[in-house]
C-alpha cells in the first residue's frame, strides 16, 4: 500500500511499500521541458499555485531515486532515504527561482542531499541488535555476562548460544557490536583537517559519485542532445560548416582558415559563428 505526502491537502506518491511498484510509477511521470517547467515554477512563485508545486515535485521525484541510491551504503532502507529526499525536493520547489535560469534538479539535488545527510546523521549511532526476540535476549543477557567474563572463548559462546537459542555466530556477531564504541561523525574540536585522522563525514559521499553531477550530465543528454541535432541541422550549409568546424572536429579550424575557404574576412566568420551559436542556444533553451 503507498502512503502519500501531502502539500496542503495535495497528496504526492510516498516511497512506502512496495518500493518497485513506487519507482515504476513515478518513471512513468515524463519529464518536464524547460518552458513548461518554468511556466509552472513562475505560476507558484508569483500566484502562490499550489497545483504548480504539486506539478513540479511529480515530474522530479525519479531523480530523488537516483540521488538516495547514491547513499545505500549506509545500512539504511532506500524508501527511508527516497522519503527523505523527497522532503528535500520539496523544499527547493518552495525555494526555486525560475530567474536563476537553471533547470529544477540541479537546484534542488542540493536540497535532496542535504536532507539524506541530515537523516543518515540522526541515524548513524542507531546500531540495530533487536530485530528478533532471540536477539534481544542475546543482547540483555550478553551485556550482563561480558561484564563478568570478558571477552567469550569458543566454548562460552557455544554455550550462551545453547542457553538462549541462537547460534554461535549470532553470540559472536552480538559480542563485537557491544565491543565496539561509537565514531564521532566529525572530527573533534582537538584534531586539526592536516592530521592523519579520518571521520564517517569525510566518506559521506564519493566524488567519483557526486549525484550533482551524474544528474546534470544526465540532463544534457536527454533534455539538449535531441535539440542540438536538430538545431545544427536546420543551419545553413556553410553556418554548419564553420560551427563543425571550428568545435566539433578534431582538427579545429582557425577563423583565418575558414575566411580563406569562403573568401570572406576573418570578422565575417566571427560573426557568423556567433550567430548560429545564438541559434543553437535559443533551440536548446539552455541559455
Amino acid at each position: 500500500m503507498t502512503q502519500a505526502l501531502t502539500l496542503r491537502g495535495q497528496t504526492l506518491p510516498s516511497p512506502v511499500g512496495s518500493l518497485e511498484s513506487y519507482i515504476h510509477a513515478i518513471h512513468a511521470i515524463p519529464v518536464l521541458e524547460a518552458e513548461e517547467e518554468r511556466e509552472l515554477a513562475t505560476s507558484l512563485r508569483q500566484d502562490n499555485n499550489l497545483e504548480a508545486a504539486r506539478q513540479l515535485i511529480l515530474h522530479n521525484l525519479r531523480f530523488v531515486v537516483k540521488v538516495a541510491r547514491g547513499y545505500n551504503g549506509y545500512g539504511l532502507p532506500l524508501s527511508d532515504l527516497v522519503q527523505e529526499g523527497n522532503v528535500g525536493l520539496m523544499k527547493a520547489v518552495k525555494r526555486f527561482d525560475p530567474e536563476m535560469n537553471v533547470r529544477l534538479i540541479s537546484f534542488a539535488v542540493h536540497w535532496i542531499r542535504a536532507e539524506i545527510h541530515e537523516f543518515i546523521l540522526r541515524n548513524w549511532k542507531i546500531v540495530k541488535v533487536a530485530t528478533t526476540k532471540a536477539q534481544r535476549k542475546l543482547f540483555f543477557n550478553l551485556r550482563s555476562s561480558k561484564a563478568r567474563l570478558g571477552w567469550l572463548s569458543n566454548d562460552q559462546a557455544q554455550e550462551v548460544a545453547n542457553d538462549l537459542g541462537v547460534t554461535k555466530a549470532d553470540v559472536l556477531e552480538m559480542e563485537q557490536r557491544l565491543g565496539s564504541q561509537d565514531v564521532s561523525f566529525d572530527l573533534s574540536n582537538d584534531q586539526d583537517d592536516d592530521e592523519r585522522s579520518y571521520s564517517p563525514s569525510q566518506y559521506l559521499a564519493a566524488e567519483s559519485a557526486d549525484p550533482a553531477e551524474t544528474l546534470e550530465a544526465e540532463e544534457w543528454e536527454t533534455y539538449t542532445h535531441g535539440r542540438f541535432e536538430e538545431a545544427l541541422a536546420d543551419l545553413d550549409a556553410r553556418s554548419k560548416d564553420i560551427l563543425v568546424s571550428r568545435w566539433l572536429a578534431e582538427e579545429k579550424a582557425t577563423l583565418q582558415d575558414l575566411a580563406d575557404k569562403y573568401g570572406v574576412s576573418a570578422e565575417r566568420i566571427r560573426q557568423l559563428e556567433n550567430v548560429a551559436v545564438k541559434k543553437l542556444r535559443a533551440a536548446v533553451g539552455e541559455f
